[in-house]
């Protein structure tokens, strides 16, 4: 069970809306609380149109023992910096945490390795889980596939999973 860290970028899934704040889904033991004046230029007229069931990539502010978690979808300036809605048509899947923290290491061979087989977005979450969008479902699923079996394969065994899906 993933244990919220501050500073951590997570995503979540949005399971209720209460008054001025959202609960998430993050994977801990209990909901993440994310006030809608947490996104960039959000004021009390100009609302995040935030649905139950949207993903979030955000980032803990709060998060200790004695208190819910709290995120936040901006930066100490003010700025979304990449974090806020994800968009509805990718995939959200779960893996280890240490699989994050590898392709969350500087330089990660896997990320450049698949970016030269299809172009595709991705939104990697320290709680483990991971959003991934190709061209089509299919580039989706191999992407996907090739992430998850990522942890069990040597990086020769990678490069020739690989090679053999780029025809080469």
């Amino acid at each position: 069970q993933y244990v919220p860290v501050k500073g951590d970028h997570v995503i979540g899934i949005v399971t209720a809306k209460a008054g001025d704040t959202f609960r998430l889904d993050v994977g801990g033991s209990e909901p993440a609380s994310l006030s809608y004046l947490a996104f960039e230029g959000a004021t009390k007229r100009n609302r995040p149109n935030v649905q139950v069931g949207d993903l979030i990539y955000g980032q803990f502010i709060v998060a200790n023992k004695d208190m819910e978690p709290e995120m936040v979808c901006i930066d100490s300036s003010g700025k979304s910096s990449g974090m806020g809605i994800i968009g509805q048509d990718g995939f959200l899947f779960k893996v280890s945490l240490g699989l994050i923290r590898k392709l969350l290491a500087p330089k990660c061979e896997i990320i450049q390795e698949l970016s030269q087989l299809y172009p595709f977005e991705l939104v990697l979450g320290m709680n483990g889980r991971i959003w991934v969008k190709a061209k089509t479902v299919q580039q989706t699923l191999i992407i996907v596939n090739i992430l998850e079996a990522c942890e069990y394969m040597t990086a020769e065994q990678r490069k020739q999973a690989l090679a053999k899906l780029s025809g080469t």
